[in-house]
């Protein structure tokens, strides 16, 4: 029985219960049945019949699939781009083949950055212990001793990680595109000692076992308001969302549990050597941030923020937020904005640093004209 199809079922199971709800005890008799009948469902058993085992190769030779000397994603045997919908009508089988793709293309750009780049993975807290949570970065040779300049490249949230812009971007079009690799070789050529950090990867998963205690609320790292409202949430609600959870993803075999890796924050360092920073269509909040007066100021002063827009590459673009100015990417395409970009951001660079030099204030674009914010 397809998956819509017993989705379908459920719906009327629902409606026919409310309908009975307001009767005497015939009605609430049926009700109870009925209720019954849906307690002996087993969504696991049920789902995992009507979907394919969610096993997925491990390798791109696996999938059939590699780079060609474009750096563009193709099946081995027909040449062919990279398709979703490899199964009809089994949207998650897809989407869940799709994501194990997404973690074995992670691995093949950490390869790059390192066999291509050059670049050194370091793993830090740098005197974490031994059984302390691990990340790591890419660095260049000469990111420690470069005097005169660095470039640290950080990419946005979500799925990707050191050295991406957007997985789609290299599944679907090409490595140039949606990896930081152009920017870290630009750079390097450039004389800038280069970071690429892995800003998403603040946390590993371990298996829970049935025995495994729960950790206490005052040991968790979620910031205490988070855990308040976790704790008020009904019994009844929970109960609802791990019904849910059951059968959107019955296949899940494991319970992991986050454990966070320590993490430092320095403001004034990098106010004080941080000379200018580009931003790619970035979805921050001085608000929500709780940013002060002292870092929206410098934003305005050191930033500019290339923004997807109808408009020509480096375009002024108005802004509600006094945070920096905003400048069009020459696409509407929110992933593409960062190689959009890609010759004026190192423009900007280019003219910080000479600002730098010379005590001049650097202009964020071509234009001359630089977007005034008022303080709120």
């Amino acid at each position: 029985m397809p998956i819509s199809s017993f989705t379908f079922i459920l719906l009327v199971l629902r409606v026919n219960m409310a309908q009975l709800q307001p009767g005497g005890p015939d009605e609430k008799e049926k009700t109870t049945a009925l209720k019954d009948l849906l307690s002996r469902i087993d969504l696991d058993e049920l789902m995992k019949k009507d979907e394919p085992p969610l096993e997925f190769p491990d390798t791109l030779e696996g999938f059939e699939y590699t780079f060609n000397e474009k750096g563009q994603l193709r099946h081995i045997k027909t040449g062919e781009p990279f398709v979703f919908n490899y199964r009809e009508d089994l949207h998650r089988w897809n989407q869940k083949r799709y994501e194990a793709l997404g973690e074995i293309i992670t691995k093949h750009v950490y390869d790059l950055l390192e066999k291509e780049c050059n670049l050194k993975k370091i793993y830090l807290p740098v005197d974490a212990t031994d059984n302390e949570p691990k990340s790591f970065i890419f660095m260049s040779e000469d990111a420690m001793t470069n005097t005169e300049k660095l470039m640290v490249l950080i990419h946005g949230s979500g799925v990707v990680r050191a050295g991406q812009w957007a997985r789609r971007l290299i599944i679907n079009e090409d490595l140039d595109s949606g990896t930081q690799i152009p920017y870290i070789k630009r750079a390097m050529e450039e004389g800038y000692g280069v970071i690429v950090l892995n800003s998403n990867e603040n946390y590993i998963e371990v298996e829970k076992t049935k025995t495994e205690a729960q950790p206490s609320p005052d040991s968790s790292d979620e910031p205490e308001e988070k855990r308040e409202r976790k704790e008020k949430i009904p019994k009844e609600t929970k109960k609802r969302r791990d019904f849910y959870e059951k059968y959107r993803n019955p296949q899940k075999e494991k319970e992991t549990v986050q454990v966070y890796i320590r993490m430092i924050q320095r403001e004034t360092d990098v106010k004080n050597k941080v000379t200018a920073v580009a931003l790619t269509d970035s979805v921050h909040n001085v608000w929500h941030q709780e940013a002060c007066k002292t870092i929206r100021e410098w934003m305005r002063e050191n930033c500019c923020n290339w923004v997807s827009s109808s408009e020509p590459l480096d375009t002024s673009v108005e802004s509600m937020l006094p945070d920096c100015p905003r400048v069009s990417a020459g696409t509407e395409r929110h992933e593409l904005t960062s190689w959009k970009s890609f010759q004026s951001v190192f423009k900007f660079f280019s003219e910080a640093l000479e600002a730098k030099n010379s005590r001049v204030t650097p202009t964020p674009t071509r234009r001359s004209n630089r977007i005034k914010h008022e303080e709120f």
